[in-house]
């Protein structure tokens, strides 16, 4: 559908109002807005995501997509809702206790919310606690924690436990990743998955969210 392909096309190239714009002309032309989300927002926000692991596209292209992906979003939000439509899955995401960097922790936000996930978004400085908590409440499939610091990314293995002891570690899969942080370290915390980039995190938990 042409009026779709656009939203796509406008949404690589971040242009925010026009995106906007169209996804009220999709709504006044009764398009559904399941088929406005997917077919048009979340189609070209997976284009970008894909030039981004591919390194065609950098973080600023990410950024301003992201931005007009959710000035479309949030005109479709209370339709989606009102047409019973439920996000493919609810991760929960913040940076480690001790641990103030976010860049990396937004990046990963942006990429989930463009696979059609819903996320918490704890902040900095998250204590394995707030994790488990946060993730009971909001009955979250995924944890994933950032860390950039070798002096912090211990913190991840007191989430695993934390969770263990809170009874959800057969319900909640625990993701990590930042820098110092790798598959063997992953393994050895007893954490489910690592992924060295926003991309492939995105893409892992889009996968485990869909069974």
């Amino acid at each position: 559908m042409e009026l779709l392909e656009q939203i796509s096309e406008h949404l690589q190239k971040g242009k925010a109002k026009e995106v906007r714009e169209l996804v009220q002309q999709a709504v006044d032309e009764g398009i559904p807005s399941q088929i406005i989300l997917e077919e048009g927002l979340l189609s070209g926000m997976g284009i970008i995501s894909e030039k981004f692991k591919r390194n065609e596209v950098f973080v600023p292209e990410v950024l301003v997509a992201a931005r007009a992906m959710s000035q479309g979003a949030a005109l479709l939000k209370p339709l989606l809702i009102a047409d019973g439509v439920k996000a493919r899955g609810r991760v929960c995401i913040g940076t480690v206790k001790g641990d103030l960097h976010d860049i990396g922790k937004n990046l990963v936000k942006i990429m989930l919310e463009g696979k059609g996930l819903t996320v918490i978004d704890l902040g900095v400085d998250v204590p394995a606690e707030r994790f488990i908590q946060t993730a009971v409440e909001q009955n979250a499939d995924l944890i994933c924690c950032s860390a950039l610091l070798t002096t912090t990314m211990n913190e991840m293995q007191n989430v695993v436990e934390a969770a263990a002891r809170e009874g959800i570690r057969d319900k909640v899969r625990i993701m990590v990743g930042g820098a110092p942080v790798t598959q063997a370290f992953c393994e050895s915390i007893g954490a489910d998955c690592y992924t060295p980039d926003a991309a492939s995190c995105a893409d892992a938990a889009a996968a485990y969210c869909a069974g």
